[in-house]
C-alpha cells in the first residue's frame, strides 16, 4: 500500500527541529514515532493520528473523521482524517498538535536505532 508523499513531507516540516522524532514504514505508510510511542502518520491519502481511546471517540463526531483501520480491524485510540480535514497548514498543524498533546501523557520510551 503506498502513501501521500506530499503529506508525510508536511508532516516532516511541522515535526521537525522537535526532539525524540523518528520516522518508520508502519500501518502500511509512514508513521512519526516520537519519544517511542506513535504519534502521527499517514496511509494511503489519509492522515493518522493517535488520540487515544477518548480522544478518537470525540474527535469521531467531526467532520472528515473515521475510524482508523489495518489489516481488516480498528486501531484503539487512533482515527483517519480524509484530506479535506487537513488541506490547510494549520489545520494539519493541529490534528498533529492533537496527537503529540497524547503522547506526551505516555511515558517515554526507549528508542532503538
Amino acid at each position: 500500500m503506498g502513501y501521500d508523499e506530499k503529506t508525510a513531507k508536511r508532516l516532516r516540516r511541522i515535526l521537525s527541529g522537535r526532539q525524540g522524532v523518528v520516522e518508520k514504514r508502519m500501518v502500511g505508510g509512514r508513521s512519526f514515532i516520537v519519544n517511542g510511542s506513535m504519534c502521527c502518520g499517514v496511509t494511503g491519502t489519509g492522515l493518522m493520528v493517535r488520540l487515544g481511546p477518548e480522544g478518537a471517540e470525540r474527535a469521531l463526531a467531526e467532520p472528515y473523521v473515521q475510524p482508523m483501520e489495518f489489516a481488516g480491524r480498528r486501531l484503539s485510540g487512533f482515527v483517519e482524517v480524509e484530506p479535506d480535514g487537513y488541506r490547510t497548514e494549520k489545520a494539519l498543524a493541529r490534528w498533529v498538535q492533537r496527537g503529540l498533546d497524547f503522547v506526551s501523557t505516555l511515558p517515554g520510551k526507549r528508542v532503538g536505532r
